[in-house]
């Protein structure tokens, strides 16, 4: 099977970082797209958001601007406006999204990310928060 995985990242985002980690101690370096700088064209992302099984909300990021701003809670607003948000401002793609050949998925928790990692993880690992998710023995906790 391919190791080929890429990780759509912030690397401001805690989250993103400790999905990030955690890849790395499966063994396996990843593709980083760091999205805030390169965004996914409109066609991928779309591709994306459906390889992950989200509709467009599920991926918007609704934490304060500009999701406030753009008014972006109205329900009524159609998939193609929420994407259309998403592209001209980056930041309100949640994240970190993961693409692995076993699928896509968005990894909040972070530990969401062990899901889709073709190898097991190389020894403990906590996050940045002091929370084990893998022990000394390479397994998930809890």
């Amino acid at each position: 099977m391919s190791m080929d995985v890429i990780i759509y990242h912030n690397p401001e985002c805690g989250t993103s970082r400790n999905a990030l980690a955690m890849i790395r101690n499966a063994g396996i370096e990843p593709h980083i797209v760091e999205y805030l700088k390169t965004p996914p064209a409109r066609p991928l992302l779309i591709a994306l958001i459906a390889r992950a099984g989200l509709t467009p909300r599920q991926l918007l990021r609704d934490k304060g601007a500009p999701f406030e701003a753009l008014g972006l809670a109205d329900a009524g607003l159609a998939d193609d406006a929420l994407i259309d948000a998403m592209m001209a401002h980056p930041i309100l793609i949640n994240r970190p999204l993961v693409v692995s050949p076993l699928g896509v998925k968005l990894c909040r928790p972070s530990e969401a990310v062990l899901d889709l990692l073709p190898t097991a993880q190389r020894g403990a690992f906590a996050k940045e928060d002091g929370e084990q998710v893998i022990d000394a023995s390479g397994t998930r906790v809890g």
